[in-house]
């Protein structure tokens, strides 16, 4: 029998986001090389999911090049309708609103889509194959659009997890509700995404399980809205804080026994710098992300092989 796969998929932006900017810098590129080494060590392959201003970064540029001619990883697409090209204001202030592409109008979506696909594989001179949503925010119409610029993997699906409460454009609905969407990977059905279907498109869904039993996940949100508070249930991404390695290894001993191929990591590249995010302040949290990220690897190397999500599309195709 296989190993299920380990996917790492990170963010690949620019630098504190979370704040509200009017300028955007890129210093983490800095700090990728130390994370790659990490992975080569385990022979885990990171999927870099490049976003504008990334792309546009010479050094950033160089590093993934270096990746890409060696195989020890995959560069994929990325995209925050906010900054990416062409420009269109969709709010009075994008920038502090940080709206999510599917609220932009169908035309503005396509050129969004097609400017940033273009720049990435003119620049790495290799087809994008693989993408995730700025924001987590996944629709019909962004699903037809990867379909119809060949992408083979989205993984911007987060099941367990309503996006509906983040709000984007302030006239909006907010982001996507995946509560009730699968945890596997499936073709997608272009017409319903949260349905397999027979389309080339495969979602591979994050690892993410509840943090408590449904009884009391349905106890806390009665509670929640007695108080007039609306949020999506809590839940355990697999997803490093810097303390909660044991968090991650249970999601990894769920996700598997729940029949799962495959278990899928996420980080953003700013969070390997040093404040360049609210969760990691300084280079004391750093080194404590990369004892916890040691330890995690090491756990999980003879229990998984490290994919690229390209890879790991090749390996279902031919399952099937």
């Amino acid at each position: 029998m296989t190993k299920p796969a380990f996917l790492i998929t990170i963010d690949t932006e620019g630098d504190n986001l979370w704040q509200n900017h009017d300028r955007i810098s890129t210093e983490n590129t800095r700090f990728l090389p130390r994370f790659q080494a990490l992975c080569e060590k385990y022979a885990f392959k990171p999927v870099y999911l490049t976003n504008y201003e990334m792309a546009v970064d010479a050094k950033y540029v160089e590093f993934a090049s270096d990746v890409i001619a060696r195989g020890t990883g995959e560069v994929g697409m990325h995209l925050h309708a906010w900054n990416s090209p062409p420009l269109m204001p969709l709010t009075d202030d994008d920038w502090r609103h940080k709206p999510y592409l599917i609220e932009y109008p169908a035309d503005q979506i396509r050129a969004k889509v097609d400017h940033m696909t273009k720049l990435l594989e003119d620049t790495f001179q290799t087809k994008m194959l693989s993408h995730r949503a700025g924001r987590w925010a996944f629709n019909e119409f962004y699903a037809a659009l990867l379909l119809e610029y060949g992408y083979q993997v989205d993984c911007s699906v987060t099941p367990r997890v309503n996006w509906q409460y983040s709000p984007g454009d302030p006239r909006g609905n907010g982001g996507t509700d995946y509560r009730h969407f699968p945890s596997q990977a499936y073709f997608i059905d272009p017409t319903d995404i949260a349905r397999p279907g027979n389309s080339t498109l495969l979602e591979v869904p994050m690892s993410i399980q509840y943090k408590h039993s449904a009884l009391m996940n349905a106890v806390k949100q009665g509670y929640d809205r007695l108080r007039g508070k609306k949020r999506s249930p809590s839940v355990h991404w697999l997803r490093p804080t810097g303390n909660n390695l044991e968090q991650m290894k249970l999601v990894v001993e769920r996700s598997l026994a729940q029949g799962h191929d495959y278990v899928e990591f996420m980080l953003h590249s700013s969070e390997f710098m040093p404040g360049g995010s609210p969760t990691f302040k300084n280079q004391q949290d750093i080194e404590a992300l990369y004892r916890e990220l040691e330890q995690l690897f090491d756990w999980l190397l003879p229990r998984t092989i490290g994919m690229t999500l390209a890879e790991y599309y090749q390996k279902q195709v031919n399952a099937g």
